[in-house]
């Protein structure tokens, strides 16, 4: 493969940002396509059905693609070696993952053929989708040109749009729907499969790279905790309510798990930069990429929370129409996930690139144990609220783990977690009950409390500068100031 020039750290943010904007908008169009078209009951079934599916989807993964970037960043390995023994590996984690996958859902669901019959229809082009697509991203993100891995994911999400709305023109029954998904990713998988082999050859005779290998225990087992606690919710859901509520926690989860997308911009732009200042033993860096990280995700996260914390009635009637207004106060508790899950992420990749998965793996797995406690336990007690409370809960559990398992916590604490998540807090529930019944003046003063924080932080002012410089706006601003704009 030529040698080819990396992006920088912030031209790979800024590639992210759009695509994953305009692949997180045309998500939600579909979602609320979705939501609209099939009742609550098929709905729910539909969301019981996808997180199966992207359970599914994750194991023909098993945390090879973070070994990928690992193994990519050391300056000895042959990338065309590297990527075909990465695609050998997932077609034949693919086939295991179906034989596996199906015979889980035929035993937990053997008196509803119904929900089957749906699975196999949305499975099978889903999952094998989401393997081709993350063999193209992965790709991407390991030689840091995020404009392709941006593409895939635009493409995906149009698709989506464009199925599910020919599906609605023609009025086709649920479980055509459910197919049309699954074929959206399928179609996605096959572009960005085409976009890698533009740029590298993929010669599945050629030697096997045995360094995936290394430590694939802990990764698979991370990775699969990680997947495995969004959807945690519909799966124990199924067993202690109905269809119809599960089918209402689905609406109000959706939509901040479709916008946890929009930190990964920043963690995927920082991932590999990090795992190459570990490797190389810079570790100084590897701190102050983690901490900027931190920093910059977790104001992400906040701004997030604000619009659906206070005006959650709002966005479900906007969105989904009144015959789904039961699920903005479950909305208006899960908003408090985006920024817990945004601070999770960036100290769950600080852990990774140190080489300390099996941390990060620990750390999970109790999540994942506590959620299921948590979520019966609450969501028989407080129904459709009580499973959003749940969902906080196990964020909070999550990111208690990982900052006592990372090595530097309390320069962390310090510098960040601390100070962010007690300014934040207070200004959330002191505006919450002051304003409360004034949703719109609530988020426009939340809003300038958060600038105000980024200001004073000379760090946070400083990165934001630096953006701004390389994107061109200072140049253009002052262009047009000379011009007398």
């Amino acid at each position: 493969m030529e040698k080819t020039k990396k992006n920088s750290i912030a031209k790979n943010i800024l590639h992210l940002f759009y695509s994953t904007a305009l692949s997180s908008v045309l998500n939600a169009v579909a979602l609320i396509v979705l939501a609209s078209y099939l009742q609550s009951y098929y709905y729910g079934m539909f969301s019981v059905v996808l997180a199966f599916a992207m359970i599914m989807g994750y194991f023909t993964d098993a945390g090879l693609s973070d070994i990928v970037l690992r193994e990519g960043s050391k300056k000895e390995v042959n990338p065309s070696i590297l990527i075909s023994s990465y695609v050998k590996m997932r077609m034949g984690l693919l086939i295991a993952t179906f034989l596996c996958g199906f015979l889980i859902i035929h035993i937990s669901n053997s008196g509803n053929h119904e929900l089957i019959q749906t699975a196999y229809f949305l499975i099978i082009p889903m999952v094998t989708g989401i393997a081709l697509q993350s063999i193209g991203t992965t790709y991407f993100q390991l030689i840091e040109k995020m404009q392709y891995y941006g593409l895939i994911r635009i493409i995906s999400a149009v698709c989506l749009v464009l199925t599910l709305l020919t599906g609605m023109l023609f009025r086709f029954n649920p479980l055509t729907i459910c197919t049309l998904y699954g074929l959206s990713y399928l179609a996605a998988g096959v572009i960005g499969v085409f976009l890698v082999r533009k740029n590298i050859q993929i010669l599945l005779k050629s030697p096997f790279h045995k360094g995936l290998l290394k430590n694939l225990g802990s990764f698979t087992a991370g990775g699969l905790l990680f997947v495995l606690l969004p959807q945690l919710g519909p799966i124990v859901l199924e067993k202690t309510i109905s269809l119809k509520e599960v089918g209402l926690f689905a609406v109000a989860y959706r939509i901040p798990q479709a916008l946890q997308q929009i930190p990964f911009i920043v963690a995927g732009a920082y991932y590999p930069v990090m795992f190459r200042s570990y490797n190389n033993n810079l570790l100084d860096d590897h701190l102050r990429h983690n901490i900027a990280l931190i920093k910059i995700i977790s104001l992400v996260g906040m701004a997030m929370t604000i619009p659906f914390y206070y005006m959650s009635d709002f966005v479900i009637h906007l969105l989904f129409g009144e015959k789904w207004i039961q699920a903005a106060f479950p909305l208006k508790i899960l908003s408090v996930m985006l920024t817990l899950q945004a601070i999770n992420i960036a100290l769950a990749d600080g852990l990774t690139t140190r080489g300390l998965q099996l941390y990060r793996t620990v750390v999970q797995f109790i999540s994942a144990i506590s959620g299921v406690f948590v979520y019966m336990v609450l969501s028989k007690t407080y129904g459709v609220s009580g499973a959003a409370i749940a969902g906080v809960v196990i964020e909070i559990i999550a990111l208690l783990g990982f900052w006592v398992s990372i090595p530097n916590r309390w320069i962390m604490a310090k510098k960040v977690i601390i100070p962010y998540t007690s300014f934040f807090a207070i200004c959330l529930g002191c505006i919450d009950f002051f304003l409360g019944s004034f949703p719109f003046l609530a988020a426009v003063l939340n809003f300038i409390l958060l600038a105000f924080l980024i200001f004073v932080d000379k760090e946070s002012m400083e990165k934001i500068n630096s953006y701004l410089k390389l994107s061109g706006f200072n140049q253009n601003l002052k262009s047009k100031k000379s011009e007398g704009v």
